[in-house]
């Protein structure tokens, strides 16, 4: 599949103005399967979303092809004695999968995320171990597979089976050759 030029895509904060293209893929089932969140049913979801969790998050984003948002990223910081490390996750709109956009994403976000909190060492993904596209996504980001979490949680009622991966503030990120 044809790839996304790597400078269309940027990370900005989220704008009330992104409620539609937002529930274009949140309210996508094949998008939001991998994803603790649910499914979003309206456009009333979408503002409520971007407005009391996206815009208040200390560090969530907008993906964006042109100014079009098609996809989010987060970081939750760890507290205390966990300050060393952050969680990340991501979903893209389906119409962008298998085009390089999240890999980009993850690329940017990796790039900014450590200036922007310092106590950050390391960042790391549980990703479901038959969610084999999330798995490419981090492994080109340049992401290392630490090991598999065998029956780690339920998601949407399911036993999943986890990998974890990490980056650490001191790794390369891999410039973009998708």
């Amino acid at each position: 599949m044809e790839g996304v030029d790597p400078s269309a895509v940027s990370l900005r904060p989220f704008r009330i103005s992104d409620a539609d293209d937002f529930l274009s893929f949140a309210g996508d089932d094949q998008v939001t399967r991998f994803l603790r969140w649910n499914t979003l049913a309206s456009r009333e979801e979408a503002l409520a979303t971007i407005r009391d969790v996206c815009m208040p998050h200390p560090w969530r984003r907008a993906v964006c092809v042109g100014d079009r948002c098609v996809g989010v990223v987060s970081i939750w910081p760890g507290s205390g004695d966990d300050r060393c490390r952050a969680d990340i996750g991501y979903a893209v709109a389906r119409e962008w999968w298998g085009k390089g956009v999240a890999t980009r994403a993850v690329r940017m976000t990796l790039s900014q995320v450590f200036g922007d909190l310092p106590d950050v060492l390391r960042i790391q993904a549980f990703v479901g171990a038959d969610n084999k596209a999330s798995q490419r996504v981090l492994e080109k980001a340049g992401f290392t597979r630490d090991g598999l979490l065998r029956k780690y949680t339920y998601l949407k009622g399911t036993l999943q089976d986890l990998y974890l991966y990490s980056f650490l503030s001191t790794d390369v990120v891999p410039a973009a050759a998708d």
